[in-house]
């Protein structure tokens, strides 16, 4: 099943340290098979208030992501994006191609 990295980005001081992250992190992802969804994009937001970026990176399943995000090539570049940026950064299980919205009832 797939997992996800999901970031909602609040701020974002683009400098070296930031441009040294994002010329990185790609490599970082390889690995663990992780390839990004949605990098920043513009959102056409809906309903209530969306601040900042969106950034999702799906990986094959948590187990996955989570040996990513742990892993020494990603912890190496972690604090160039951590000490110049703001937000919150989740790992979160996916669902299967049959997953209807009452499953979460059972």
């Amino acid at each position: 099943m797939p997992a996800y990295a999901v970031a909602n980005l609040h701020s974002v001081t683009i400098g070296p340290a930031i441009t040294s992250y994002l010329a990185r992190i790609d490599d970082t992802l390889a690995p663990f098979g992780g390839r990004f969804l949605v990098h920043g994009a513009k959102a056409d937001v809906m309903e209530g208030q969306l601040v900042g970026d969106l950034v999702i990176v799906e990986f094959p399943d948590l187990e996955r992501a989570s040996a990513w995000y742990s892993s020494d090539a990603y912890q190496e570049i972690l604090a160039l994006r951590t000490e110049n940026s703001d937000g919150t950064v989740v790992l979160i299980d996916g669902v299967p191609p049959d997953h209807r919205a009452t499953d979460i009832l059972d």
